[in-house]
């Protein structure tokens, strides 16, 4: 048990991790210095591991999934390891959020939200191991009968990254274990805290030695090596659509792994004249700005009806400007830091493209100087056209761009006119015009007045350039199985030769 105390305050030294390898952590490594995006101050040290190391996580995972003492024992046995995972997870998820904030600059509150979701994936997942299934066939006449049977992909490889290092992590591992997968996990360098501890939790559960193993360092050396490693059976990547696009290259020059993709996003939220504009515009002030806008289902393009649209954009600039930004140990906190100074870069050149390109800014645009740590005012721009890099580009922060519409064509124009297809909200009180669009609107996940709502029982997953497969629920647990057809005679043999 955890000897952690309910900590506001940066740590005075950093703590150091080892990698998690057969149930164990390993040490006697480099290590990488993280410091806190939201404090400026050193607070973990992380492994930087090796190739070999790699190799090591991999045959550990392929011997546990071959001894079968996970993927072997019943679908009710692997419920209780994820169940009392949950448990865990719940006594210990002040620490948890508290790791999470300092190493990613999300506000406590909202990560102690995460770890809740956390613990629900653990039990949704507990579930759907049990009613796990395959199908069968009693068409093909007397003497032949056919079982389909959904059987473990082998070891499958996990790539999350920096956004939501403990929540992404979560929504997959639950899922892979419940099917009778084993695992090797890199995570994002800069957010590897929360990973590593999910091993500790995993052990205590009751989790075999080698089913869930961690393998620390850079996505170029240990994300490509896990990418092409031939004895991994499947991947599962979430990240951004052009290095995803070089997962899929490296996969298929190897050994044609099977691959789960979660991408980018350019994503819509519709507002409809007939909207509650206060809802809405809450929505959408919450859809850009939760976790600093880094999100991929981050609702970064308004489309307004041109009659309300300025109506609406004064009431959604007055609730950005209320926004809380400050430290992200502060309960109060609404929005915390950006997570690494590379990101904040990124989104200050696309704040300054706007400007330049000729959009017009409403709100924000600056970044905030609060001491210590890196953090962006919440950004709206509004008269924003097709050819803008705002407009096409994910940004991965808290910038919005207003598109105006007069007809209900024009506004799933707009939303489908990106390469992308992750997610969409669209509001309105006419249930004709919400269904009409939500079913043309070409998006992985949908809400009706309403944004990032719903639960691990839902699948998730992307359209178009946003990625492959589909994760959570029992679609995620299906999602890492292979289907095997058996055919059984069951009468004598036509004999060929006669």
């Amino acid at each position: 048990m955890s000897q952690f105390a309910n900590t506001q305050t940066a740590p005075t030294a950093p703590r150091e991790f080892g990698f998690w390898l057969d149930g164990a952590y390993q040490g006697g490594r480099e290590l990488f210095e993280r410091s806190s995006p939201g404090h400026g101050v050193p607070v973990t040290l992380i492994p930087k591991c090796t190739v070999d190391d790699l190799n090591a996580a991999v045959a550990a995972a392929r011997r546990t999934f071959e001894d079968r003492s996970w993927a072997g024992i019943s679908g009710a046995e692997r419920a209780g390891v994820l169940l009392r995972t949950a448990q865990i997870l719940r006594d210990r998820r002040d620490e948890i959020a508290y790791w999470e904030v300092l190493e990613n600059g999300k506000p406590i509150s909202q990560a102690r939200g995460e770890i809740d979701h956390c613990i629900a994936c653990f039990e949704v997942a507990a579930g759907a191991a049990r009613l796990l299934h395959g199908d069968s066939f009693n068409s093909l006449g007397d003497n032949l009968f056919g079982m389909v049977l959904r059987e473990p992909v082998g070891v499958v490889g996990l790539i999350t990254p920096w956004n939501f290092p403990f929540l992404i992590l979560c929504e997959r591992v639950p899922f892979i274990l419940a099917s009778g997968c084993t695992m090797v996990v890199k995570p994002s360098e800069v957010t590897s805290a929360t990973t590593l501890i999910l091993g500790e939790i995993l052990a205590d559960a009751g989790l075999p030695k080698g089913a869930y193993n961690v393998v620390t360092g850079s996505g170029r050396t240990i994300g490509q090596a896990l990418t092409e490693h031939p004895d991994v059976d499947m991947l599962s990547f979430t990240g951004s659509t052009s290095v995803g696009r070089s997962v899929v290259h490296a996969a298929a020059d190897t050994n044609f792994k099977k691959l789960g993709l979660e991408l980018g996003g350019k994503n819509p939220i519709i507002v409809f004249a007939d909207a509650d504009l206060e809802d809405a515009a809450d929505g959408a002030a919450f859809g850009i700005s939760f976790n600093t806008g880094q999100c991929c289902v981050s609702s970064s393009r308004l489309i307004v009806d041109r009659r309300v649209a300025k109506e609406f954009e004064e009431i959604l600039a007055r609730k950005m400007k209320k926004i809380v930004v400050g430290d992200p140990l502060d309960e109060s906190t609404q929005v915390g830091a950006i997570t690494t100074s590379q990101q904040n870069e990124t989104i200050m050149s696309y704040i300054a493209k706007g400007n330049a390109e000729g959009a017009r800014l409403v709100t924000g645009g600056s970044q905030m100087d609060l001491g210590k740590g890196t953090y962006i005012e919440p950004t709206l721009f509004s008269d924003v056209t097709k050819g803008m890099s705002i407009a096409t580009d994910e940004i991965f922060g808290p910038v919005l761009s207003s598109f105006h519409f007069d007809t209900t064509e024009e506004a799933i124009h707009l939303a489908n006119d990106t390469v992308y297809g992750l997610a969409a909200s669209v509001w309105s009180k006419n249930i004709d015009t919400a269904l009409s669009v939500t079913r043309r609107v070409r998006a992985g996940r949908f809400w009706v007045n309403c944004i990032m709502a719903g639960g691990p029982e839902m699948p998730l997953g992307g359209f178009k350039q946003s990625g492959w497969g589909r994760e959570a629920g029992v679609y995620g647990v299906e999602e890492y199985t292979q289907v095997k057809s058996v055919h059984i005679d069951t009468g004598k043999r036509s004999h060929w030769i006669k």
